[in-house]
């Protein structure tokens, strides 16, 4: 669209929020969300309450997804739903390039004079253009050992969505929680609304996770460990070319990027072209951490030397026929058990600074029945957008920090090592305190 992309960014310092006077002693330092894994999906979902009166809204997470995004065709009904009207402070903070009309309205979703951004169901590609608009958003706060009070924020900037959208999410679900690397994604905003470190922190697991917003402590149960203090740092990089269905000329990507620079396998080099690793000028390339992908997806001569090099480094272990979507597997009974999972030889992706992100067996490995073990990555073609896709398998009971202000990513390997795993998160039952702007 010919609207210059040199929009006044509005300041996230604008976005103020007080206490009310009965609650004036309390401000959250970070908020969290329960996650549960989706059996029939492999994605993971969450909840907030939103609008007026409050409502419960499931969502799939996305964590590329550049905002949150509900359905407003059905049933959206509020008192307190207000549409982002063209050239104001939140349509700039939200980079639209777009300002419309709707004449089915006025309703949520489809108003005059109102701008719009494109909501995407990353799980089938699908996208379309929504109203932005903002309305109450309602979390429980954390202190980091537990779960506390309930708090909400009254200007919360959202898209409207499509009903069609929400086709391949699961059951229930009525939107996408975006944790993407924009100002309005739901890190960016709560940080804003709250005045706490622009950090969140994503522990995901095979039933039951959680996200964090804000900085640690994080700690989980039995023990209390606190996994901040062990992570390990590496530089989110920019994809400066968007990767998502749809987008504005000229917006970068909202995935998150790191800089895998090689593979080993058993401490062993794996040999592929390298060139595959960069980001080249179309945004082709490169590798970036996913929760649509419910297994790690890799470039075709990359996955096929990583394949190559693990069946060499167990040759004594039958392989079996494929069931997919994997390529190589195994006979079960001929591996053995570990505390760590699958006793396979280790997967390392090796990182600037030589620091590496080992993948053990229980991330490398998935059980299909029937006595048969995958190494669970998969084939993505010959010139997918991005060369690898670290998917949810392999991140699951690790606990990944997005330092948002430092553009580095924290990572703590599994949480098998502290004896703890992501679903060891302390939830309570907690009071309401309602946070109002000035």
């Amino acid at each position: 669209m010919a609207i210059s992309s040199n929009l006044l960014l509005f300041s996230a310092s604008l976005l103020f929020f007080v206490v009310s006077p009965i609650q004036a002693s309390f401000r959250p330092k970070a908020l969290v969300l329960s996650v549960s894994k989706d059996g029939s999906t492999n994605q993971y979902i969450t909840q907030i309450k939103q609008r007026t009166p409050l409502v419960p809204v499931k969502l799939t997470l996305d964590l590329g997804a550049e905002s949150l995004w509900v359905d407003c065709d059905q049933t959206y009904v509020s008192s307190t739903y207000k549409p982002a009207r063209c050239n104001s402070g939140q349509c700039n903070l939200a980079r639209s390039k777009s300002c419309g009309s709707c004449f089915d309205g006025p309703k949520p979703g489809c108003n005059n004079n109102t701008c719009s951004l494109f909501p995407a169901n990353n799980f089938n590609n699908a996208a379309t253009s929504g109203e932005v608009a903002q309305d109450v958003v309602s979390v429980q706060s954390t202190d980091g050992k537990s779960s506390g009070e309930v708090v909400s924020t009254p200007k919360f900037l959202f898209t409207c969505g499509s009903a069609f959208l929400l086709d391949g999410l699961a059951s229930g679900v009525k939107g996408v929680a975006g944790l993407g690397r924009t100002k309005i994604s739901m890190p960016s905003q709560f940080s804003a609304a709250f005045g706490f470190a622009r950090k969140f922190a994503v522990c995901l697991g095979p039933s039951n996770g959680v996200v964090f917003f804000g900085d640690g402590p994080y700690s989980f149960l039995p023990f209390n460990v606190d996994i901040s203090k062990s992570l390990v740092y590496t530089p989110l990089i920019l994809n400066p070319v968007s990767t998502a269905p749809a987008s504005f000329q000229g917006d970068p990507s909202s995935d998150y990027f790191i800089g895998v620079t090689g593979i080993l396998v058993n401490e062993k080099p794996v040999s592929f072209n390298k060139t595959l690793l960069s980001i080249n000028r179309e945004g082709h390339g490169g590798t970036k951490i996913s929760t649509v992908a419910p297994y790690t997806v890799m470039q075709t001569s990359i996955y096929k030397a990583v394949v190559r090099a693990f069946i060499k480094e167990i040759p004594s272990v039958p392989r079996v026929r494929a069931v997919a979507p994997f390529g190589a597997c195994f006979d079960a009974k001929s591996i053995g058990s570990t505390r760590l999972g699958p006793g396979v030889p280790n997967i390392d992706l090796v990182l600037p600074n030589n620091v590496v992100w080992r993948i053990i067996g229980l991330n490398s490995m998935v059980h299909v029945g029937n006595d048969i073990l995958c190494l669970g990555f998969v084939d993505g073609g010959s010139e997918p957008t991005t060369s690898i896709v670290i998917g949810g398998h392999q991140i699951e009971n690790n606990l990944l920090q997005f330092d948002l202000a430092a553009s580095r990513l924290g990572f703590s390997s599994t949480l098998m090592f502290p004896k703890t795993t992501c679903s060891n998160f302390n939830f309570t039952s907690a009071a309401y305190v309602e946070y109002s702007s000035i």
